[in-house]
């Protein structure tokens, strides 16, 4: 998921490069959108992905 957000960043700032504005707002939006669904689904791992087996 992360690398997905990298690569709709790095589409977003070549749009805005070569002028596209409206794509870069969207491509912005859907990496800004991707990346915070990771930090979500990397918090919620960490806090339950590894359990001690009860003694």
């Amino acid at each position: 998921m992360l690398y997905w957000a990298a690569v709709f960043f790095v589409i977003a700032l070549l749009a805005a490069i070569f002028g596209f504005g409206g794509l870069a707002a969207s491509a912005a939006g859907i990496a800004k959108i991707l990346f915070f669904v990771f930090l979500i689904f990397a918090v919620v791992s960490f806090l339950f992905g590894r359990r001690s087996p009860a003694a």
